[in-house]
């Protein structure tokens, strides 16, 4: 697999940290030249950095939020001018939020829109169709989640964005083969990401002695982001559309598309039990604009 990256141009967003990072770091020992994207300023050029240590070539690096269209097309513009097309275009970045409908902010609503769906849509916008007018192939991959493929309690803002990342991916896929284009959408369940750790519960207090132990034993069951990494470039090597890191959502998906009454009933019982973890830490609606969340 090491052979198939060597001297490829791959364009990677979320490359600060998790996912992002661990795959740019794993295509730098494969000898692939980088170009890297986040809106994590030190993050960023630690991996910069990292990945030149590691024998990597990072062509162009630049702070930037995918979810601003004008930033993205303007770093695609540039490394257009001064280089080739892309051969692999990876979508990594993304932001989370938990909540019902009656206690989700606005915002953060948006926010999953924003970044998880058209940040990725800009990234294809503005480096898809040079690939395909080069008429050499490559790959397009996108990060969606077990989100976007099984409805996990309090991610309908989530799920949003995820569902339609990989509805996305799933017309690209016979879209982009014409032009020998391969379309991967990656579903990872729990992953020991930032993320994980920073993820807003819309009007729960992540800390309470009741919710705590949750939260930890969801962080106990991630796999890591260097184990994630390895599943993208193996199912980029294989052109595989859907791209699992771990047996458990691989079964849940099977599970719903084989027997939906038996899925129906578990995922309602899965639901009251997760109402009732963090019921005793729920706190008014939120009304201000916190923060977002860190990217993948």
């Amino acid at each position: 697999m090491a052979d198939m990256f060597a001297g490829k141009r791959c364009f990677l967003t979320g490359a600060a940290s998790g996912i992002g990072r661990a795959t740019a770091l794993r295509l730098a020992r494969d000898g692939a030249e980088l170009y890297l994207t986040d809106r994590d300023a030190d993050g960023l050029e630690r991996t910069a950095a990292d990945a030149r240590a590691l024998g990597g070539r990072v062509a162009e690096c630049r702070v930037l939020d995918i979810s601003d269209y004008e930033a993205v097309a303007a770093f695609a513009r540039d490394i257009h001018a001064a280089h080739p097309p892309m051969d692999v275009v990876l979508n990594i970045a993304g932001v989370s939020a938990w909540g019902t409908v009656d206690r989700l902010a606005h915002h953060q609503w948006r926010s999953m829109i924003d970044i998880n769906l058209m940040g990725p849509i800009h990234v294809i916008e503005t480096f898809v169709p040079p690939m395909i007018a080069a008429r050499r192939g490559g790959h397009l991959v996108n990060v969606s989640s077990a989100a976007g493929v099984v409805a996990l309690p309090w991610h309908a803002a989530y799920s949003a964005s995820k569902y339609g990342l990989r509805g996305l991916s799933e017309v690209l896929r016979f879209d982009l083969a014409k032009h020998r284009i391969g379309v991967s959408v990656v579903v990872p369940g729990a992953v020991n990401t930032p993320l994980v750790k920073s993820v807003e519960i819309a009007g729960v207090d992540r800390d309470h002695p009741k919710v705590a132990p949750w939260v930890d034993r969801f962080s106990g069951h991630a796999v890591s982001p260097e184990h994630v990494a390895e599943r993208i470039l193996a199912g980029i090597s294989r052109n595989r559309f859907m791209v699992y890191t771990s047996p458990d959502i691989r079964a849940l998906y099977a599970f719903k598309r084989v027997a939906w009454w038996p899925y129906s009933v578990a995922m309602r019982q899965v639901n009251l039990l997760f109402t009732r973890v963090l019921k005793p830490a729920t706190a008014p609606p939120i009304s201000a604009n916190p923060s977002p969340t860190g990217e993948h």
